[in-house]
Parts: C-alpha cells; structure tokens; sequence
C-alpha cells in the first residue's frame, strides 16, 4: 500500500490512537475539536496506520506548521519530509510557510531536515516562501 497524504477532518477511534503515538503529549480529544478551515490536522497513512502528523494554522496566505511528527519507527525514511511537501503543494494559497520552533528534538537534526525541506531559520521559526 501507498503512502498517501491526508487532511484529517474526521477522526476514527484507530486515527486518535495513531495521533496518541505520534503526540504523545497532547490531548487529541479538544485538538479535534478545534479542526477548521484554519486549524487543519494533516497526517501520513500507510496500511490504516497514521505515521506522521502535522498541524497547520492557515491565515489567508500565511501557514505556520506546529508539532510536525514522524512515529520514532518510521523516522529516517523521508515520511516527514513527504508530508510538509505534500502539504505546501495541496495548500497553494499559502505563500509564506513557517515551521514553529518547538524546542522537541536535536537541534542540528531539525536544521538538516528543514534546509533539506528548502527552509531558512529566520527568528525562531523556520520559514519558506513558495508561489500561489
């Protein structure tokens, strides 16, 4: 089965589990209720399984991208980076992309992957300006 790219509106039971893992620190039960139009969950799906998730805030032609996370067994494989560039290309109103600096992980690995996702750290934030 394919890897595909998914923005999650509703939730099924196995989907709230899957977000659990992924963010284990958040409480997927009033993020789910906050989804709309500009607070979206988007997330990787492979074999019914959500692998990776990623939540963007979108203010007209601005989005800023929080908690992006690849499941521990899954990292390494490219399944983040096809998940922030899947949604750049499925959101082409947005023009000025931010990643939040969220202070998770090694610093120098979130550096690597996100010039590798063609962003410059600018202030605290990663940022990517894309054509609409």
């Amino acid at each position: 089965m394919k890897l595909t790219i998914i923005r999650l509106i509703n939730l099924t039971s196995q989907d709230q589990t899957d977000l659990s893992k992924i963010w284990p620190l958040q409480a997927i039960p009033s993020l789910v209720g906050a989804l709309n139009e500009q607070s979206q969950i988007y997330a990787a799906r492979f074999n019914d399984r959500l692998l990776a998730a990623l939540q963007l805030d979108v203010r007209g032609t601005q989005g800023r991208v929080h908690h992006l996370a690849v499941r521990e067994i899954t990292r390494r494989r490219g399944v983040g980076k096809y998940l922030l560039e899947e949604v750049i290309a499925q959101n082409t109103m947005i023009t000025l992309w931010r990643v939040a600096s969220d202070g998770s992980g090694e610093s120098s690995t979130i550096a690597a992957f996100m010039q590798r996702c063609g962003f410059r750290a600018e202030d605290d934030d990663w940022v990517k300006h894309t054509r609409g």
